[in-house]
């Protein structure tokens, strides 16, 4: 990205919460915490002064499916970003304290969640969508086996999965590639012992709709179910059915909810796709006298997509949202590294842009109705939190 002055370099584990025992529910977001707390050779405080004294920015976030770690800085300091992250990732100190210290961090982090109705509404979703399975439990896990891990139990898994030989690393910007791939390849050899691939278990059925009492000025609620994996060829027709339910400005949900009837501030559907799963949900927020009819609205408009499928000027404008806004993203270093790594780290391979934008642009108004009818009618569960 010759045009830009900033580099991303990311590192992608494909391990993540689904990955972990049920006793030891959390324990890959704890580990995304601890690798920030030093090394052999820095410390905290080194590791942050190191960033800050550029204008940069070093993050990670834990996934079902992956942990990904990332930093971008200005382009000139593109070896030192890489050497930075493989140190953080390859060689943790692990210290018995600083996984005492963190205990804490983590459990502020749950709590403080747990104060969100929110958040709160999609995590108990996930576990009626995906009952005793993995892929239900929330990545940060549960107070109970965050205070219960123990330092042999985040080694032990660090040294499990956190191999060189199952990372990917994506790095985007104005750098050379053959001064990265030497850079790459002097950094990371510490990190050479193989590591091991998990063992996935698909989900089954769904759990029943559940209402938790809270006394919350709205009632939030979320409603969906089971989606597509993300390698499944129908991916880009489900994209389209949710932005015309309620992915964008113009879709059923936002038009006739917020900008019709004023119920809500808030509605709007996504679709997230696993390795042998996936999901579709639709959330709205509204005070407690409007949510009989905004739950009744919402489902009226799902019945009414999974009939017919979307009409010919909402398969033009959501293909042309999707499209644009893929687009867009390009020009930023962070997004183009999150798609290569993402696309490399879950499908294996680095999708080319022409190919994404052809594969939007195919998809008929015959197969959003198919999708629609398959996918909106199977299996739909609802979970609601607030004072009714």
């Amino acid at each position: 990205m010759a045009t830009t002055r900033s580099v991303s370099v990311g590192v992608w584990v494909p391990v993540g919460s689904r990955d972990e025992e049920v006793e030891l529910a959390g324990v890959s977001h704890f580990l995304e915490h601890l690798l920030f707390k030093g090394t052999p050779t820095r410390s905290a405080r080194d590791i942050s002064r190191q960033v800050d004294r550029v204008g940069g920015d070093v993050n990670a976030y834990t996934a079902k499916e992956h942990t990904t770690f990332y930093c971008r800085m200005p382009a000139r300091h593109a070896v030192d970003a890489v050497a930075l992250l493989a140190d953080v990732v390859c060689s943790p100190s692990l210290d018995p304290a600083d996984v005492e210290s963190e205990r804490q961090v983590i459990l502020e982090e749950l709590a403080m969640d747990d104060d969100v109705p929110d958040e709160v509404v999609h995590r108990v979703f996930a576990e009626q969508l995906f009952p005793g399975h993995p892929l239900g439990r929330d990545t940060g896990g549960d107070r109970e086996t965050v205070r219960r891990i123990s330092t042999g139990d985040v080694r032990g898994f660090h040294d499990r999965y956190y191999g060189a030989s199952s990372m990917v690393v994506s790095i985007a910007g104005a750098v050379d590639v053959d001064e990265m791939l030497s850079a790459v390849e002097r950094s990371f050899a510490v990190g050479a012992p193989r590591a091991e691939r998990p063992i996935r278990t698909a989900p089954s059925g769904v759990g029943p709709d559940r209402h938790l009492h809270d006394e919350t000025e709205q009632v939030h609620m979320v409603i969906g179910g089971r989606g597509l994996g993300r390698r499944d060829p129908d991916r880009e027709a489900l994209d389209v059915v949710n932005h015309a339910l309620g992915g964008g400005l113009s879709s059923r949900l936002f038009d006739e909810i917020r900008e019709r009837r004023g119920l809500v501030y808030s509605v709007f559907s996504g679709v997230g796709g696993y390795e042998d799963a996936g999901v579709w949900s639709v959330y709205a927020g509204t005070q407690p006298e409007h949510a009989d009819t905004v739950r009744h609205l919402i489902g009226e408009i799902i019945d009414s997509m999974a009939a017919g499928g979307v009409t010919e000027d909402e398969l033009a404008v959501a293909v042309g949202y999707l499209v644009g806004a893929y687009e867009l993203g390009l020009e930023d270093s962070g997004a183009r590294m999150s798609r290569l790594g993402g696309m490399l780290t879950l499908l294996g391979e680095v999708r080319p842009v022409e190919e994404q934008i052809a594969r939007w642009e195919a998809v008929s108004l015959d197969d959003t109705a198919r999708v629609a009818r398959e996918i909106l009618t199977t299996g739909r569960t609802m979970v609601s939190v607030g004072p009714t």
